[in-house]
């Protein structure tokens, strides 16, 4: 027998101990009050007795008409205002579910116990015990096939694909490039690019075979006398050495002209990027170009059957890398999160905003859904289990019923007696 069952079984022993001991109690003053009338007239104290046993055979007879009408009707008689809990099942679920709702659903008591929870420091030791993360990891690794075969069969990849075309169409890209392009200028990161340029113009010139293309393109150029005298081999050396040592110089010197220039013309561009109706247009016209042609659609399926054949093969693998670096990627989450209150805090302010909002967007069906499970319930099992959490309690009210009956009939006849005497 489970350990509920057997809470339940020794509260209705109990529960029908303490009634039979109440009744008991009933009958006994019952039949102490006969006695003593009995001999009442032998002796005077015998009318103290039968007055105590009198009132408190009263008191534990209303006590238990009131212990009884609560939940069924007394001798099964049709008193009124009797069977109070069956006769008010529906009202007592109403009320109780707006009772819980309006008390402790409340922003306020929701909020603060919401804030004595330190969610953060939850999840970081959760995160941070290798175990548990590593338990997790291969939790969501082994959902990726199934996931990937859902999208497939959903028809979502389609969906997913065809949402991005929208989203892409709807871009304007000039604008989007000119703000791109205004970051790299910021800190002047633009110059790197010129850097590159400069240094890749200078390997061009360094190399053998361009600068015998450009000799052999000088030589067609200059007329046949000069030729004689190897005129092209001198220009050749002239221009290149000319031309190298302006791109060093440019390298070398943060405020060369070549830089200012380069800014100026990049500048330039942003703003035409920005403003100008004819850049839109074509920059318009260049990204429809391409988002139509097949090669688009090709390389993107491409990519997602890649993708997708890697997580599958991955996800099988006894050494998983995606595994080892969701592992990996959690341990390091949760060891950032411990270290960090400041974190935390801004953890746990959100996630109370969040389940407040939450509790207080739900309380009315919190609400409701408590009412209509009490109404549902059977009436006798409820009762049932109402008279075992606290019947016990209930009986003792008959215990102190006839005692204190018992005590106020006794110091009533004794004001009574002491009347007579003084009159």
């Amino acid at each position: 027998m489970s350990e509920p069952l057997n809470r339940d079984a020794d509260r209705a022993r109990s529960l029908r101990r303490v009634k039979l001991a109440a009744t008991l109690l009933l009958v006994a003053t019952a039949a102490l009050f006969v006695i003593a009338r009995h001999y009442e007239p032998v002796h005077w104290a015998w009318g103290y007795v039968a007055a105590f046993a009198a009132a408190a055979t009263v008191g534990g007879l209303a006590d238990w008409y009131a212990v009884v009408a609560l939940f069924r009707r007394p001798l099964g008689l049709p008193i009124p205002h009797t069977a109070i809990v069956p006769r008010n099942h529906h009202r007592i679920a109403e009320n109780l579910g707006e009772f819980i709702e309006t008390n402790f659903l409340a922003p306020e008591p929701v909020e603060a116990r919401l804030r004595d929870v330190d969610f953060a420091t939850l999840v970081a030791d959760w995160l941070s015990d290798r175990t548990r993360s590593a338990a997790l990891a291969g939790f969501m690794v082994r959902l990726v096939p199934q996931a990937l075969a859902a999208v497939e069969q959903s028809g979502l990849k389609g969906f997913l694909g065809r949402r991005a075309m929208a989203e892409l169409e709807r871009i304007e890209l000039a604008p989007l490039a000119a703000g791109l392009l205004s970051a790299v200028t910021e800190k002047g990161r633009h110059q790197r690019v010129l850097d590159e340029l400069l240094a890749a113009l200078e390997k061009v010139l360094a190399n053998e075979e361009t600068l015998a293309a450009l000799r052999e393109k000088i030589r067609q150029e200059l007329p046949a006398l000069f030729n004689l005298y190897r005129a092209d081999a001198y220009l050749l050396r002239k221009i290149v050495a000319s031309t190298t040592a302006f791109i060093k110089e440019a390298r070398g010197d943060a405020e060369h002209p070549l830089r200012r220039e380069f800014d100026s013309f990049v500048a330039n561009f942003i703003e035409r990027l920005r403003t100008s109706e004819d850049f839109a247009r074509r920059a318009e016209r260049l990204k429809r170009d391409l988002l139509a042609r097949p090669e688009i659609t090709t390389l993107a399926e491409g990519a997602w059957e890649s993708v997708r054949s890697f997580l599958e093969q991955d996800a099988r693998a006894e050494d998983s890398q995606v595994r080892r670096q969701m592992e990996a990627m959690m341990v390091d989450v949760g060891s950032q999160l411990a270290r960090d209150p400041a974190i935390r805090a801004e953890i746990n302010r959100g996630m109370v905003r969040l389940l407040a909002d939450f509790v207080q967007s739900q309380k009315s069906g919190v609400g409701r859904f408590i009412a209509d499970q009490v109404k549902s319930w059977d009436i006798d099992v409820l009762i049932g289990r109402i008279e075992l959490t606290v019947g016990r309690d209930l009986q003792f009210i008959r215990f102190n019923g006839a005692m204190v009956g018992g005590l106020a009939g006794l110091a009533l006849h004794a004001l009574e007696q002491g009347l007579k005497l003084g009159l």
